[in-house]
């Protein structure tokens, strides 16, 4: 027969398990109640710390705030959706750069009345109507005048600047001179009512020249962001060119027009260099050059109408060092791209050294470049994301506007 002391010990241990549960759950509540105070009081100051040091981090925000204006489509989308070109060719970074900050602004909710600027979103170089298929910059000035009238009438912000805080894209070769031919764009000027803006603009010259007598910012050529992905990375890549050149150098470089195409800078290394074995010189077009161009060591950029080229940024991107053939040129970005280190530059007059510079670079610091224009770095700061990536072009635009803000805050200060 069983203890009945030992029944009823048995009876009463339910309740002291019970008894510890509830302590156990009540603990865990007070638990759980403190580290949601804790997170209250203390999280909130953590975003900027996460996004100092994310290097991931899908949204940048450098200091300056740049409001982009809502024109009608007929100044910008509406080209877009007429035809793709309009976004992917060479003089795109006015596509690149507004689609960039407008979804910057809406992430943000950036107003109107919050900005240090104002973007005037206007794509001029979308009208592929000319025989050759290239863009058509007829219409650049009455359209730019006709935005301008609109922001002036409708918006409060461009009449108390004379609009001097307000930022247009001139991706063209000679700017918003808007013009291929250097002395006729020369003759033609910067329209008056653009002389007091910011142009972000690929052409950029050292000393004077009047396609530049006017505040802006030296950006690099539209290249769209997959080249840099659709081929190996420069350091696997194989390169067995030695120097690579592909696309126009005449024959006769006089065209109908009287002007000399390339200065004649590119007939003469078809003249010096066209039986040179080590020479790659191809003047017929290929849709797989950039293949080419990721196989060559060196590839030569030599100016065209205009200084700039789109080579530039595709070598860079390709691994392969880029030989600028262009006196005088003002690259974009220095401070980050450190040009020196990852390109050579040959003047015009010396072409026929170019195979003797070339061979001494390999002789002595080949390696040195190479590894200076791996830098992933250094390939990001060339390409317009969408959206913005923190180091990629639009952000060293963003980067180069900020400073030019504070220098004139100072300068406020002490006048």
């Amino acid at each position: 027969m069983r203890d009945p002391k030992q029944k009823a010990a048995r009876a009463h241990k339910p309740r002291r398990f019970s008894m510890l549960d509830k302590l156990r759950k009540r603990y865990r509540w007070s638990w759980l109640l403190w580290v949601a105070l804790s997170a209250y009081l203390f999280l909130p100051a953590l975003p900027s710390i996460r996004r100092s040091s994310s290097s991931s981090d899908p949204e940048p925000r450098p200091g300056v705030r740049i409001y982009a204006y809502d024109l009608p489509p007929r100044f910008n989308r509406a080209w877009v959706d007429a035809d793709p070109r309009c976004a992917r060719h060479l003089f795109a970074a006015e596509v690149a750069v507004h689609e960039a900050l407008l979804l910057r602004q809406r992430r943000s909710g950036l107003r109107a009345e919050e900005a240090d600027l104002f973007l005037v979103p206007v794509y001029v170089s979308c009208n592929f109507s000319t025989p050759t298929g290239l863009p058509s910059l007829a219409h650049a000035r009455g359209m730019l005048a006709e935005a301008v009238d609109l922001v002036r009438a409708d918006m409060p912000y461009w009449n108390r600047s004379d609009g001097a805080d307000h930022v247009f894209v001139a991706s063209h070769d000679f700017g918003a001179c808007f013009h291929p031919m250097e002395d006729v764009a020369i003759a033609a000027g910067i329209p008056e009512f653009l002389k007091r803006s910011i142009l972000l603009q690929t052409f950029g010259v050292q000393g004077r020249h009047t396609c530049q007598e006017v505040d802006h910012v030296v950006i690099p050529p539209h290249v769209l962001p997959e080249v840099a992905r659709e081929l190996p990375e420069p350091e696997k890549a194989h390169q067995d060119i030695f120097a690579f050149f592909r696309g126009k150098m005449e024959v006769h470089p006089k065209n109908m027009s009287g002007h000399f195409y390339s200065k004649k800078v590119r007939t003469e290394l078809l003249q010096l260099y066209g039986r040179n074995r080590k020479f790659y010189l191809k003047r017929k077009q290929y849709d797989g050059y950039r293949s080419e161009m990721a196989r060559s060591l060196f590839c030569l950029c030599p100016l065209g109408w205009a200084p700039w080229s789109p080579r530039l940024v595709e070598s860079v991107l390709l691994g392969c060092i880029p030989v600028i053939i262009a006196d005088n040129i003002r690259l974009p970005f220095p401070d980050v791209l450190r040009w020196p280190d990852i390109s050579l530059q040959v003047a015009e007059r010396d072409l026929a050294s170019l195979e003797a510079v070339l061979d001494h670079v390999v002789a002595t610091n080949l390696t040195t470049i190479q590894k200076n224009l791996w830098d992933p770095v250094k390939r990001r700061a060339l390409v317009f994301d969408r959206p913005m990536e923190e180091g990629d072009a639009t952000w060293q635009v963003l980067k180069e506007l900020e400073a030019k803000l504070d220098r004139l805050r100072q300068q406020g200060r002490k006048s």
